[in-house]
């Protein structure tokens, strides 16, 4: 078991030294352990995965030095598991640490604001003070959505959203539902907010979701862009609706049934907003950023993983909730089904449609990646396009940057010499409004021209 962990490599709870290392690098890889997810400092392991092993006339010194380090370096008490396993003929030393319960753990002779460190990755990195805060939030099973704002008064808060989605479900809707959901505490017999209800309805300040399609595989030139400063609701479906605005419909043919969905199913992009919003850490001035390149779809959140999560934590379904309140509420409203369900939804959605995807843990974010198709009209089989849809159809002004629905309206028009609002409908798989918008955004460019005024109008090519 041991052997097949070294060969994975290091990483968040996996670390080797080749020799017995100073002190301090000892206490800090055994501190960041107890704060993060707990792990393994194995001895007599190099860099390569090579096992060297120690000189076995040593390991009782070593063990002793070891114990030494951690009883007069780290803070709170840290109590390892130490002992020596036999690879390949070869004697290496285990430090094994659980995450603790007495967070933060931290260098005794440094202090808790320049000694606390956490795991990211394969490194040992120091904490800033919101996570440090949130270390201790942990030590009491308290979230910082759970806290009470007193910034705001409950009179000034319109509750009209909250009310409406309860509505939209045929649930009912009061203000003791909103204590018993924790959005609302009784403090002195008075009711106040908790940062929960200010998150959910937008009024924290930081809660926007900036959306954005580039042209190509970077971010030099980008075609479109959102930003969504509402409520979370309101952030959720429009920035599902910027995504199915710029990606490519998929089609199918089931039990004689033609089935159309996109090309990266909008429940798999759905489960990924909604991840994003319900477990970001919000104590971060930052944002939830949506990219879609020619080549992927990003969905990028602040903060890493809960509570010590690792990644194969995450993928086997395992939930930690940074945002209890927040949760609970998404929760009550339908939006989501069971507790760590939503990975898993994305992960099965994507094998079955040959979709690949991925997520990245880092310092200050997560994300969730899914690789797009490029070059190719999303039908059933994923065809090449004919060679004449490729070709220009027009000359475009200088300067002027064309989305993928733009360049297939103009197609279009260039084959059938003309197009109206339903036909962009039925080619892009749109709403009339949203038709509507791309055709009016063509005539601005100046690359179409708008004949008639009825319900009859078209659009043709300006010459």
């Amino acid at each position: 078991m041991l052997l097949k962990e070294i060969q994975q490599g290091e990483n968040k709870k996996l670390e080797f030294k080749e020799r017995m290392p100073s002190g301090e690098a000892i206490a800090k890889t055994i501190v960041a352990f107890s704060n993060t997810a707990g792990g393994k400092l194995i001895i007599g392991v190099n860099k390569k995965r090579e096992i060297v092993g120690i000189n076995e006339d040593k390991v009782f010194e070593y063990e002793e030095k070891i114990t030494s380090i951690i009883n007069d370096l780290c803070y709170p008490t840290i109590l390892p598991e130490i002992y020596i396993q036999n690879l390949k003929g070869k004697v290496v030393l285990v430090v094994e640490v659980f995450r603790g319960s007495l967070l933060p753990y931290y260098l005794k002779n440094i202090g808790k604001l320049k000694g606390t460190y956490i795991r990211v990755g394969s490194t040992n990195r120091l904490a800033d003070e919101n996570i440090i805060a949130e270390l201790q939030r942990q030590r009491v099973n308290k979230s910082f959505d759970e806290e009470v704002n007193f910034e705001i008064e409950l009179e000034q808060i319109n509750l009209d959203v909250i009310y409406n989605e309860f509505k939209k479900i045929g649930k009912k809707f009061s203000k003791e539902k909103l204590v018993n959901l924790k959005l609302i505490k009784r403090l002195n017999n008075k009711n106040v907010p908790t940062n929960a209800l200010l998150i959910v309805l937008g009024m924290l300040g930081n809660t926007e979701i900036k959306c954005a399609r580039f042209k190509g595989t970077t971010k030099e030139v980008f075609i479109d862009k959102k930003e969504f400063d509402e409520d979370l609701f309101s952030n959720l479906h429009n920035t599902i609706n910027f995504l199915k605005n710029h990606l490519n419909l998929h089609a199918e043919v089931k039990d004689l049934q033609r089935e159309e969905d996109y090309e990266i199913p909008l429940v798999a992009l759905r489960e990924a907003i909604l991840n994003a919003i319900v477990h970001r850490d919000y104590t971060r001035n930052s944002d939830i950023k949506v990219a879609i390149y020619d080549d992927l779809v990003e969905i990028v959140s602040p903060g890493g993983f809960p509570n010590g999560l690792t990644l194969e934590d995450v993928l086997n379904g395992r939930s930690e909730l940074r945002n209890k309140v927040i949760a609970g509420l998404f929760k009550e409203l339908n939006y989501i089904e069971s507790w760590g369900s939503g990975i898993g939804k994305i992960k099965n959605l994507c094998q079955k449609r040959g979709i690949d995807f991925r997520i990245e843990e880092n310092f200050n974010f997560t994300a969730i990646v899914f690789e797009r198709k490029i070059n190719k009209i999303m039908t059933g089989n994923a065809e090449k396009a004919p060679k004449k849809r490729r070709k220009s159809a027009k000359k475009v002004p200088k300067n002027v940057v064309l989305s993928h629905q733009e360049e297939e309206i103009i197609l279009f028009v260039k084959e059938n010499r003309k197009i109206d609002v339903k036909s962009v409908e039925s080619l892009l798989g749109v709403k009339e409004r949203r038709a509507r918008e791309i055709l009016s955004g063509l005539v601005k460019k100046g690359i179409l021209d708008k004949k008639g005024k009825t319900k009859g109008s078209y659009y043709i090519l300006k010459e």
